[in-house]
């Protein structure tokens, strides 16, 4: 561990789309941390219970986050603030999204694409919003932090549908206009992974994934720990670093 990551009290992590690979492993390595998790859910109630009682530590809990519902956030926030009085790590887990070419117009219909902006966009700036004065509260060094799982395809323009890779570009400039709005209490960043390796990416066409690995200059995909390890790096040790992108991706620009 690098440093104190808190003064006295063990700092408190809420973390959306916690019961997903991506978040449940992100959840698993703050909580190795020594942070106390807050396992955010939209529907899936028992897989997060289920998580909670796997984590290292103590003080974790589940509850319900679902980010496109902005009076559930409020009473999300009012229990944070009644368990543990502040906030001192968001991490915007929550998405979605599904495979549409990007020449199939049609395809991408309304209903999906108001999906997809609600989850991805909407909802991670109305997490920030609900926890705000809780965030305020932190007295981890550095302050509050915010950090948004954001994707490549923001920059790339390439993932799985038009929609999703114009919500992470969206996504990301949240990120750049929310660090201005809340410095100097409150820090923002956004990870930025390629492909991650997750159960449902290994359930794929295999041949897809392995194109995919290889457009990839350091050959692979990316691992769930690793994306981890850099939302815990931007929380912990990155004190000095705001409303920025950290990319995660092996790399995968550059080809």
């Amino acid at each position: 561990m690098h440093g104190d990551i808190g003064k006295g009290t063990q700092p408190v992590a809420v973390v959306t789309g916690a019961t997903g690979g991506l978040g449940a492993q992100i959840c698993r390595t703050l909580a190795a941390a020594g942070y106390r998790i807050a396992a955010g859910y939209r529907s899936s109630a028992d897989a997060a219970l289920a998580l909670v009682e796997t984590l290292p530590g103590s003080g974790h809990c589940a509850l319900a986050a679902p980010v496109t519902d902005s009076a559930a956030l409020a009473r999300l926030a009012a229990d944070i603030g009644e368990r543990h009085g502040r906030c001192d790590v968001l991490v915007n887990c929550a998405g979605t999204t599904r495979f549409v070419a990007h020449d199939d117009l049609d395809g991408l219909d309304d209903a999906l694409i108001d999906d997809v902006l609600a989850t991805n966009v909407r909802g991670p700036f109305a997490m920030v919003r609900a926890l705000r004065p809780l965030l305020a509260k932190s007295d981890a060094p550095g302050g509050g932090v915010v950090v948004n799982i954001s994707s490549i395809a923001a920059q790339t323009a390439m993932g799985s549908n038009v929609i999703y890779c114009a919500s992470k570009a969206a996504l990301d400039n949240l990120t750049k206009s929310l660090a201005r709005a809340l410095s100097p209490g409150i820090r923002v960043v956004s990870v930025s992974p390629g492909l991650v390796d997750t159960e449902f990416v290994k359930s794929m066409d295999a041949a897809w994934r392995d194109e995919q690995a290889s457009r990839t200059p350091l050959g692979r995909l990316a691992q769930p720990e690793e994306i981890a390890q850099a939302v815990l790096a931007a929380a912990r040790d990155l004190r000095f670093t705001t409303g920025c992108v950290l990319p995660v991706d092996g790399g995968r620009p550059l080809r």
